[in-house]
């Protein structure tokens, strides 16, 4: 049995489509994540403006982040624990300017970098 022999524009042609793949893969995640990102900033943006009711100070109550992730849990699922809705608001409160926020960074980089804003 004889082996065919190999075509190099083929082979071209799916390491082209492959590197094409990977690049828009890459772009997709970096879009969504900068959406996310985007999104957590005005969910903690909304539950600040909830909590200030229109006072300059708000009255931070543990009892609003646990009702609301209980509620949220239900209706969408995983991802908005008590300590996950902290961080959102805490997003927002350290970075009032959504445009200030870098669509290099995930949510994970602005979990991590959240203490730090802290000290």
């Amino acid at each position: 049995m004889t082996k065919k022999p190999v075509d190099t524009s083929y082979l071209s042609l799916v390491g082209d489509i492959g590197r094409l793949l990977e690049q828009g893969r890459a772009r997709a995640i970096k879009s969504v994540n900068t959406i996310l990102v985007k999104t957590y900033w005005q969910v903690g943006k909304s539950i600040v403006e909830f909590e200030q009711a229109g006072n300059l100070k708000a009255e931070y109550g543990k009892e609003l982040l646990l009702r609301l992730s209980k509620d949220l849990k239900i209706r969408y699922g995983k991802g908005f624990s008590r300590s996950n809705l902290q961080n959102m608001r805490l997003l927002y409160t350290h970075y009032p300017i959504c445009q200030t926020l870098s669509g290099k960074l995930s949510w994970s980089h602005y979990i991590g970098l959240l203490p730090l804003q802290e000290e």
